[in-house]
């Protein structure tokens, strides 16, 4: 499994600039249409349920980071550097732009999910880079044993540049589609669903068109990549869910805040992992791009997969 996934980290995937470029704005028009859900309303949550946010940040943004790096550690012997900087990577970013409606699904307390996207969001431009720095830093230091394969050259991480980034793919699309909210409601009110939609699927058919393209590659890794981003999935629910229930939250913001753990922001992943001005397109890459990518396609099936689950479960037994 080392030496196939070691093969994985140095491929070069096929990706033009023009697709790249439609990435970084579907990814822009996603989150201007998660914004326009947003009202100031969903951040004084904070005041009225301080512990269910409380909880809910500290899980994406604490623990799950710190729980990614733990889990890769203790797979030294079977992930690459790649792999593992892949999961520490997606960890790093903020809950995903269909938690809000998988929440819904699953019978969750909506409002509190509205409120973790916005808060979370606000602070991924700060903590995404913080977090992945820290615990980046740390593995590349400390959790690699493999460094010493010449096959392998060291990552390097660009904090400020990756701060940037997700400035001008959070940030920008989050300000101005709180904006446009506020100056024209009634518009919003029109447009938010189809903004949603349309760009969530303009998003599933870029990484659609992405495996197609390295179709040789994803028949080769796909296999050990599911599995461990199926373990990695399990580790966010478990971490959501496990944190909420040690605190006493009550039972629909769990299941909130096991949805809002689970489901990840992967597609800023992979915008961040395409600028060259973060990660140097020679180093070996290939494992962290399989992760987000894989990562942007399975959370969809397993969130719907829990909320089904959930859907049928009695509010007073979970």
């Amino acid at each position: 499994m080392y030496e196939q996934l070691l093969q994985l980290d140095n491929i070069r995937l096929n990706f033009n600039p023009d697709g790249l470029f439609a990435l970084n704005v579907t990814l822009g028009i996603i989150m201007f249409g998660v914004a326009l859900g947003i009202k100031m309303s969903n951040f004084k949550k904070i005041v009225t349920m301080p512990k269910a946010v409380i909880v809910g940040v500290l899980s994406q943004f604490v623990f799950l980071p710190a729980m990614s790096f733990l889990l890769v550690v203790l797979m030294k012997d079977y992930v690459t550097q790649g792999v593992a900087l892949g999961i520490i990577l997606v960890a790093a970013c903020p809950g995903g732009n269909i938690s809000n409606f998988i929440s819904s699904l699953a019978k969750g307390n909506v409002e509190l999910s509205v409120s973790l996207t916005a808060v979370a969001t606000v602070l991924a431009v700060f903590l995404t880079p913080l977090n992945f720095a820290f615990w980046g830093g740390l593995y590349l230091e400390y959790g690699n044993t493999q460094l010493g394969t010449n096959l392998l050259k060291p990552i390097t991480i660009d904090k400020y540049q990756m701060f940037l980034s997700v400035f001008v793919v959070l940030g920008l699309p989050l300000i101005l589609g709180m904006l446009f909210s506020w100056k024209l409601p009634k518009i919003t009110k029109k447009i938010t669903k189809p903004i949603q939609t349309i760009s969530i699927v303009i998003f599933m058919s870029f990484v659609v068109i992405a495996f197609v393209k390295n179709y040789e590659y994803f028949i080769d890794y796909i296999q050990w990549i599911m599995v461990i981003v199926l373990i990695h999935n399990a580790l966010a629910l478990l971490t959501g869910f496990s944190l909420a229930s040690i605190f006493g939250v009550r039972r629909r913001n769990r299941r909130s805040i096991t949805i809002e753990t689970g489901i990840q922001n992967s597609g800023l992943a992979l915008v961040l992992l395409f600028n060259d001005k973060i990660f140097d397109p020679d180093l070996p890459l290939g494992g962290m791009l399989f992760i987000a990518a894989w990562w942007g396609i399975w959370h969809i099936i397993s969130g719907l997969g829990l909320a089904a689950l959930l859907k049928r479960v009695p509010l007073k037994t979970f």
